[in-house]
């Protein structure tokens, strides 16, 4: 007998190459989500078809980062309209939350948001996002694109490496810490027999299978005015959730006009607040004001990093809902106010609080076809397996999304009743002369913005093709003001860093920097796709 191998031993550097196709093209993190994707290109669907099929299959492949109760955004690139579209399917707090009602009943919680549990959980918007993307776009009905994913559940999936360590890491923590009974469902839904799923071991979600044909047949009013919104309604009531039936029913996601800014003659857009693309879009505000010969040395990740600490400090201070926000969002973005903050730039590593601007674990996937539609999509229980919360007998697991609430009535993202907190997860695209160039992303909570911002670099001002574009080792700024690279970071760059001031250390798990992918459409028409070398994710073409 051979000895039994470990999938997560990576002893040798493997090698990567970006794919073309003609016909269509889907990127996933997981190959089943892929496959789900091209099943729908391949039955007379499009781009959008393909992305809601994906999308949904990710929440049966992928549970440890996305699910039935996630939020999602999306940019989509019409080529019969010759227009790029933005959908916001993030949702807005209870009606019955605030912040001062939730200082009352969780004293002891040193006055944050609660991470996990019924209080930190808003209206999921993902299911709403399936429903519009195919109403608006799609070839095929909502319950032909959710087929691929209620089969995965219904008759079972191997796990895949990457995604067991995930589960086993979730799974560890929760066994320690959710006692109460309203997270007993997590536990039976994801742990039926007491443990997390081993790599090759086969899930099965039967009432997840369920959830989503009824989501099909119903075209996703279930889920918002229907059974389905009075199970979530039920349950949030018996275990003091804020969530009500009325919130889930008052609910659509919203169709915006993207933000963007040109980068040496692409434009990069991204959806606008209350999401964190802007974030992205400022740093990159601030680096197109200098030069970068080569991409392997000190000093152009060292303008990297100032520019993104500078773009999370305005973004920390100024973004959330924008009915909330105290300046026009579009003010952060203004040329003047980029050269201004690269002007506060030294050879040091420094703090930098907001400016003043002038007045005037996330899954990712992205998809094309033929006829030049594309897509950029993203989806998110926020942490993991979001708030640890499972609607009895439905597979429902919301995100917590709320925690990234703040309780300080002074905060610009204070919780207040029907209000969309600051939001990590953000979709990508690059166009350029008015026409797309290709869909990208890069998941992973506070490192997206940061992720962009490489990558968009990698291909424009590196001429990396997009495999490359994600392969390149990547570094992180952390909120306590540290810098992580990965193992493959230069170590001399790395230490170079740490000269100019940057407090430098190595992070040995790749998943930490963010998972992409990324699609070019070529002038011919030609798709050309990279995916994500750290985790478990696949291109499904022909």
């Amino acid at each position: 007998m051979p000895k039994q191998f470990d999938p997560l031993a990576q002893r040798y550097p493997s090698q990567r190459f970006p794919l073309y196709a003609r016909g269509g093209m889907v990127n996933c993190s997981t190959p089943q989500a892929a496959a789900a994707g091209l099943e729908a290109l391949r039955q007379g669907g499009n781009a959008m078809d393909a992305a809601v099929a994906a999308a949904a299959a990710l929440t049966v492949v992928e549970p440890t980062a996305n699910g039935l109760g996630s939020d999602a955004f999306a940019l989509i690139w019409s080529e019969k309209e010759q227009k790029l579209f933005g959908l916001n399917a993030s949702g807005p707090a209870p009606m019955l939350a605030d912040a001062e009602k939730v200082l009352a009943e969780h004293r002891d919680a040193d006055g944050e948001m609660p991470r996990h549990g019924w209080t930190p959980v808003t209206v999921p918007g993902a299911v709403g996002a399936w429903a519009a993307i195919t109403k608006r776009f799609g070839r095929r009905s909502l319950q032909e694109n959710l087929a691929p994913a209620e089969r995965y559940a219904r008759e079972g999936y191997p796990c895949a490496a990457n995604l067991a360590q995930s589960w086993k890491n979730a799974f560890r923590i929760y066994k320690e810490r959710f006692t109460q009974p309203c997270f007993d469902a997590w536990f039976r839904t994801f742990a039926p027999q007491g443990r997390a799923p081993e790599a090759g071991e086969l899930v099965f979600l039967p009432d997840h299978a369920d959830t989503l044909r009824e989501i099909g047949e119903t075209e996703g009013e279930s889920f918002y005015r229907g059974a389905l919104a009075w199970k979530i309604d039920a349950e949030s009531r018996k275990y003091g959730g804020f969530l009500r039936y009325e919130d889930l029913a008052a609910y659509a996601p919203q169709w915006v006009e993207p933000i963007r800014v040109n980068y040496r003659g692409f434009e990069v857009c991204e959806i606008p607040p209350n999401g964190q693309g802007i974030t992205a879009l400022m740093a990159l505000n601030i680096l197109k004001e200098f030069d970068f010969p080569e991409r392997d040395c000190a000093l152009t990740a060292h303008r990297q990093i100032e520019a993104l600490k500078m773009a999370f400090a305005d973004a920390f201070r100024y973004v959330t809902d924008p009915r909330y926000m105290e300046l026009d969002y579009h003010r952060l973005l203004l040329p003047e106010y980029g050269a201004r903050r690269a002007g506060e730039m030294t050879a040091r590593a420094q703090d930098y609080g907001p400016g003043l601007p002038p007045k005037s674990g996330t899954v990712y996937l992205c998809c094309g076809d033929g006829e030049g539609n594309l897509v950029s999509y993203i989806q998110s229980n926020y942490m993991g397996f979001g708030s640890g919360i499972v609607v009895e007998g439905t597979g429902i697991a919301l995100q917590n999304r709320g925690a990234d609430f703040s309780l300080d009535p002074k905060a610009a993202n204070v919780l207040r009743p029907g209000k969309r907190s600051y939001h990590t997860i953000i979709p990508g695209f690059l166009m350029k002369d008015g026409q797309p160039v290709g869909p990208f992303g890069v998941m992973g909570g506070y490192m997206q913005p940061q992720g962009h911002v490489q990558v968009v670099m990698n291909h424009i001002d590196f001429a990396m093709d997009p495999q490359q574009a994600l392969d390149a080792p990547r570094f992180q700024w952390m909120r306590d003001g540290s810098l992580t690279v990965e193992s493959r970071f230069d170590p001399e760059i790395a230490r170079a860093l740490q000269r100019m001031g940057h407090r430098v250390r190595v992070d040995l798990d790749t998943g930490s920097f963010g998972r992409g992918q990324m699609i070019l459409r070529l002038p011919n028409g030609v798709l050309v796709g990279g995916t994500e070398s750290r985790t478990d994710s696949n291109i499904a073409l022909w």
